[in-house]
């Protein structure tokens, strides 16, 4: 029995046959040309995920003038050749394509500036702004635009069209009672509010014809106070449905919704049900979204007749090649999403510095957006490459030079290859750092790399054994900070908490507010037998200041909930057994705890790398050995040390 029989069925939307029920989403990447055109990166891009596997492949579009190449245009017919160009590689990839057309929040009319608009002038969160509010001869405009990108798609081989209705963004904003207080047709009941969706509809079906489908990316449930719930979309979805659109894609909250959508401590597919409703109240085909990043979630939501099709959007820039490796049963060399949402954060990013260009980038995928660039090309000589240390760098670079050709060796001291990895994925809501290493492993060792646990090389080891190649990843040390009392008996190390290797309770303080700070916070809330409170110290303005934008702010709305204090631009001047001494804001004080947790960093260890220099004829340094970083930086350098040799 195949392991995934519902994840590779045919499918059909409309006239369109499908290979499989996986369509990647649309993502926008700002891998767009800045003559907002499709050029060879925005295509490799895409490409790559085609001949990964996704049945369908939807790309965001501009059907107007907006003023930056966030998205590339489909305003105009000088689009439509480098837009062909993409859908026969799309196509010739094995996969079929479709054109979102979205408008987020700027439109440029005339000859004039970029413009914040809406249905209203209500605060947008995301701008930071008011925005002007449409005048029914420019909501005509915008009509009549979307009617022409429409043709455009279907004249540069495209297999369907969807308008997006989501994310908060200017159509959503025209539906969703929390921002439009129009008073004209376009305003007040639910068929005003609709209106301007439904000429866009009706737009689209007179350039495309009755035959060329047309989709539509609904919010179904707003996550907003006094916006859409998924019983207000009941009506919306019939009448949509009436209106001749023949797929829906599931969405889900704005932007600024203070509810999250996407953020790793969510469990998988938790929106499925949303999907699920829909579903019953539709003939035509859904798409299930968010939080769906592996073919068994995806599978589940098949089988239980909860969706048509499974969306995946970062799933697949994490791993383009996710559906071949589910259909070939090679579910442990995947590459997980960690749902860091850095990718998500750059570009929302751009909203706010518009006509800045910006691109996303995925930090476990080094070549995402980079694949022509990042090419990897058979070495004509293979050489004996030793790697010292399996952390994420260590491994990164051991694989990508094995993959070339070369003869590579990988030592670790330690009993499994992960480095700080394996520390990583312990707190609450962590479990994708864990599949990270093991990812890692698996394709390290497959890609022909002799992996030697248990073994701690040496300048001396390293220089007998005579390797053509050395690279060290050699790791840091957690750094420990010269506070008088720091070696006292109710002093731990945050690792050593994590690991279980020691314990604490009662009163806790943890100096450092960094993410490994927050995070041991989190873990002993959670998971600290007898801890009754727990207070975070940090001398900077703000806690886990490297943490994605997009995750930040819920993730320290949850501590706050699970009772965590959190105390910046404070100073530990002494640890006593009692407590600590600070300084905050310029104010000797007091902070009471029975233990004191350390967590304010790693250190590179200079000498010890310095000591394996001349070591063999080539000598590379990657990872925090080099600089303590985040995983991003880890892996990239890896990579990109694994290439050039």
């Amino acid at each position: 029995m195949k392991p995934f029989k519902h994840l590779f069925a045919p499918g059909k939307i409309g006239k369109v046959e499908l290979k499989n029920r996986i369509v990647m989403l649309p993502m926008t990447t700002g891998y767009t040309e800045a003559d907002e055109t499709v050029g060879n990166r925005f295509m490799d891009f895409f490409e790559a995920r085609a001949k990964g596997g996704a049945a369908l492949i939807i790309i965001p579009f501009s059907p107007v003038h907006a003023g930056s190449p966030v998205e590339p245009g489909m305003y105009d017919d000088r689009f439509v050749a480098p837009a062909r160009k993409l859908t026969g590689r799309i196509h010739e990839g094995g996969a079929k394509i479709g054109a979102q057309l979205i408008i987020s929040y700027h439109v440029i009319f005339g000859k004039g500036a970029p413009e914040v608009v809406g249905p209203s002038p209500v605060m947008n969160q995301i701008m930071r702004c008011i925005p002007r509010e449409l005048t029914v001869d420019e909501i005509r405009f915008i009509v009549s635009e979307y009617g022409k990108a429409a043709r455009r798609v279907r004249e540069a081989g495209f297999d369907l069209v969807e308008v997006l209705v989501g994310g908060g963004y200017l159509l959503n904003r025209f539906l969703s009672p929390i921002t439009n207080k129009r008073t004209d047709s376009y305003g007040g009941s639910l068929e005003n509010r609709m209106r301007f969706t439904l000429e866009v509809i009706e737009s689209m079906r007179k350039e495309v014809g009755a035959d060329f489908p047309i989709g539509i990316r609904l919010n179904l449930e707003e996550q907003m106070e006094g916006g859409h719930t998924i019983e207000d979309s009941k009506e919306v979805l019939k009448i949509i449905e009436k209106a001749g659109v023949q797929v829906i894609n599931a969405y889900t909250g704005w932007h600024e919704s203070p509810v999250p959508t996407v953020q790793g401590f969510l469990p998988k597919g938790a929106f499925a049900h949303l999907a699920e409703k829909a579903k019953g109240w539709v003939k035509i085909p859904v798409i299930a979204a968010n939080r769906i990043n592996d073919p068994v979630v995806a599978e589940k939501i098949l089988a239980d007749g909860m969706a048509d099709f499974v969306g995946m959007g970062r799933a697949l820039l994490a791993d383009p090649e996710l559906p071949n490796k589910a259909r070939e049963g090679r579910i442990n060399e995947m590459v997980p999403c960690i749902a860091c949402s850095n990718c998500l954060s750059e570009i929302i990013s751009t909203y706010r510095k518009w006509g800045q260009p910006t691109t996303t980038y995925c930090t476990v995928n080094p070549m995402a957006g980079k694949e022509s660039e990042y090419r990897l090309e058979p070495v004509k000589k293979p050489k004996k490459v030793f790697v010292v240390g399996g952390g994420p760098a260590g491994l990164e670079a051991a694989m990508i030079a094995a993959m070339r050709g070369h003869r590579v060796t990988l030592y670790e001291k330690g009993k499994e290859p992960g480095g700080w990895l394996l520390v990583g994925c312990l707190p609450p809501h962590k479990d994708e750092i864990g599949n990270l290493y093991k990812s890692l492993a698996v394709r390290t060792k497959k890609a022909g790399v002799e992996i030697r646990l248990n073994h701690e090389a040496t300048p001396k080891t390293i220089e007998e054994a005579k390797p053509d190649v050395l690279i060290l990843a050699l790791g840091a040390n957690p750094l420990i900070p010269k506070i008088p009392g720091v070696t006292g008996a109710n002093v731990v190390m945050a690792e050593d908490l994590l690991t279980g290797r020691k314990t604490v309770s009662g009163s806790v303080i943890i100096i450092g507010g960094g993410l490994v700070g927050c995070e041991t916070a989190e873990f002993l809330i959670k998971k600290g037998q007898g801890v009754t409170g727990v207070t975070v110290v940090e001398m900077l303005e703000r806690m886990a200041e490297t943490l994605s934008a997009a995750n930040r702010p819920f993730f320290l709305a949850r501590l706050k909930k699970e009772g965590v204090e959190m105390k910046t631009r404070t100073t530990v001047k002494e640890i006593t057994d009692k407590g600590v001494k600070v300084n905050q804001n310029g104010t000797s004080g007091f902070i009471e705890g029975d233990a004191v947790v350390l967590a304010v960093g790693l250190k590179a260890e200079a000498k010890l790398v310095e000591s394996f220099m001349g070591k063999a004829p080539e000598v590379y340094s990657v990872g925090d050995c080099v600089k303590p970083r985040m995983i991003k930086e880890a892996m990239e350098e890896g990579f990109l040390t694994g290439r050039k040799i």
